[in-house]
């Protein structure tokens, strides 16, 4: 299990690492959407947030850097699926970001996203809690 752990951290790592790329490489062609703020500044946020998750689920291997990754990929891949494919409008501050087409770099983000979703995932469903590891130990050894 330990040895499946440490492949999920590194493809969820790898997946957030390239959702950090990809949307820093994008933000600027996405400035001009702009309403408080720009759509080429919620990249660059993403972008932020999806290296701080990479690096996080690589270095502080706990529960709660593992949801953070997890909301991040999960809550990146679910804004870019509903802007594809519904028109939502400008909410507030945030511009219209409806584009209802297909290219390479979103569908690279989209399997990045995903991967981390699904990396991420089962990080958290396979977390022990170190002491209940410690105290099933006890017990079989007699111990208890």
């Amino acid at each position: 299990m330990r040895l499946l752990r440490g492949a999920a951290r590194l493809l969820a790592a790898a997946g957030l690492a390239a959702d950090a790329y990809l949307h820093a490489h994008l933000a600027d062609r996405y400035d001009e959407v702009s309403a408080n703020i720009s759509q080429g500044d919620l990249f660059r946020i993403e972008a932020g947030l999806a290296a701080l998750a990479a690096l996080l689920v690589l270095v502080w291997r706990r529960v709660p850097s593992d949801a953070f990754a997890w909301l991040v990929a999960t809550g990146g891949l679910a804004l870019l699926l509903i802007y594809r494919y519904v028109d939502v409008g400008r909410l507030g501050p945030i511009p219209d970001m409806y584009e209802p087409v297909w290219f390479g770099e979103k569908v690279l983000v989209v399997v990045a996203e995903a991967v981390a979703v699904l990396a991420t995932a089962f990080l958290l469903v396979t977390f022990r809690h170190r002491r209940s590891r410690l105290s099933r130990r006890k017990h079989r050894s007699g111990r208890a």
